[in-house]
């Protein structure tokens, strides 16, 4: 009972020091100008806004709150030998990576980088300077680059969990320019969680409490866990980026949680063993950065490979998306479905659409194509104010002339609040960028 009191004031003061962080509030700001920025685009491409971006938010906040409090769970048992000074580290490299582009906001990187860096101060004799150069060498020649990468690994565990169970919730339909400039429709699926954290870890001589222990860390290392225990609290940042034109965003979700499960189990083994054969660390690290950057790759050019999904065919219009709270939605008509016929009427053309929604201003009859192909039918009532295309956004046709580019974005993107389309009228060019 002591050692659990003992753990729960730890804690504590271990939450305080969190609160009183700017790392958490500044993940939070930046998740918020992301998903701000994706709003404005839908209202760019579709002229309304699909998902309200502080539900997204909130949705995030929490979804890494429950991952920070297992992960702290599972802190007690990692002996990860985190101090401030790693803490800084992984978000001063972190704060650099994302001026180049904002999907590096991902610890995979920052502590990669940190991996290189400290095996090159290895070979130099910087951390024996007096200096404040010898300073700094020493002080990132001290990090725990293994068990930071064993962090980094359980946190593309639980981003694995996370994209499976919310990851089509954060797409977002786009219209971009395919093969030969035809417009096509895609997502965009991005989703971002701050991680609150609290992490045992040992103190200085005297600095800490006398709890000892009943069970033995996983990478005990050469930390001395009898000197003292303490615990620090600290935010991780956890992110995916992909985008789609061939596949459902449900789809293109589980794909991505499959890849992130793949990846964080390899780096984890291969940190595992660098904590307790120390010149695995630099292929440890290398291979967080290079094996992160093969997931992107392989997903691009799969998507490349591929054939456009959200485009019309010669048995109706292709469903995009549907906007929530619309008519569409009450009737179960769903991404990627195709409109076949309404009100008994063949429709190939968006004009045919509004025309055959005028047969009857009162009512309607729907034959859909649903993703099996078998025909469902649906009819319902219309009533006067109600969305003047039954709130069902459409794939682009040829007349579509506003896209997205889809070109990564850095942070001053998003601070400038640039936005992500290009028009194709006549003597129209805007320079825009949607993040990946």
């Amino acid at each position: 009972m002591e050692a659990a009191l003992q753990l729960l004031r730890l804690a504590g003061s271990a939450a305080v020091g969190l609160l009183l962080s700017p790392f958490y509030y500044v993940a939070v700001l930046l998740i918020m100008l992301q998903y701000m920025r994706q709003t404005r685009l839908e209202r760019k491409l579709f002229h309304v806004r699909l998902r309200a971006w502080p539900n997204q938010l909130v949705r995030t906040m929490l979804a890494g709150l429950a991952v920070g409090v297992v992960m702290s769970l599972a802190g007690l048992f990692l002996g990860v030998t985190i101090t401030g000074e790693a803490v800084l580290w992984m978000w001063g490299t972190a704060a650099v990576l994302v001026l180049v582009r904002v999907r590096y906001l991902c610890f995979a990187y920052s502590v990669g980088v940190l991996g290189v860096l400290q095996w090159i101060i290895g070979w130099t004799p910087l951390a024996d300077r007096t200096d404040w150069l010898g300073s700094v060498a020493a002080s990132m020649a001290g990090l725990d680059i293994p068990g930071l990468l064993v962090l980094v690994a359980l946190m593309h565990l639980a981003e694995a969990l996370l994209v499976r169970w919310q990851g089509d919730r954060f797409a977002s339909p786009l219209f971009l320019e395919g093969k030969r400039g035809k417009i096509v429709g895609g997502y965009t699926l991005q989703g971002y969680w701050p991680v609150p954290m609290l992490m045992l870890v040992p103190a200085a001589a005297g600095s800490g409490t006398d709890l000892s222990l009943p069970w033995t860390m996983l990478l005990d290392g050469s930390a001395n866990w009898n000197s003292g225990l303490t615990m620090i609290g600290f935010p991780m940042m956890i992110g995916f980026s992909e985008l789609t034109r061939s596949l459902l965003p449900a789809a293109k979700a589980r794909s991505a949680s499959k890849g992130l499960l793949i990846y964080g189990l390899g780096v984890g083994i291969t940190a595992v063993l660098a904590s307790f054969w120390s010149p695995l660390t630099l292929a440890a690290a290398l291979g967080a950065l290079l094996l992160h950057e093969a997931l992107v790759a392989i997903s691009y050019f799969t998507e490349e490979s591929s054939s456009p999904y959200y485009v019309h065919t010669d048995q109706g219009l292709r469903v995009l998306a549907v906007i929530p709270g619309t008519p569409a939605e009450a009737m179960g008509i769903q991404t990627g479905e195709i409109l076949h016929k309404v009100n008994g009427v063949k429709i190939r053309t968006k004009e045919e659409l509004y025309a055959a929604l005028h047969v009857n201003s009162a009512f309607c009859k729907l034959e859909v194509l649903n993703h099996e192909g078998q025909i469902k039918f649906i009819q319902r009532a219309r009533y006067a104010g109600e969305h003047h295309q039954l709130g069902v956004v459409l794939s682009p046709d040829d007349k579509a002339d506003v896209y997205a580019v889809a070109a990564p974005a850095s942070l001053f993107d998003l601070l400038r609040q640039k936005r992500a389309s290009k028009s194709r009228q006549a003597g129209v060019s805007t320079t825009t960028t949607t993040p990946l």
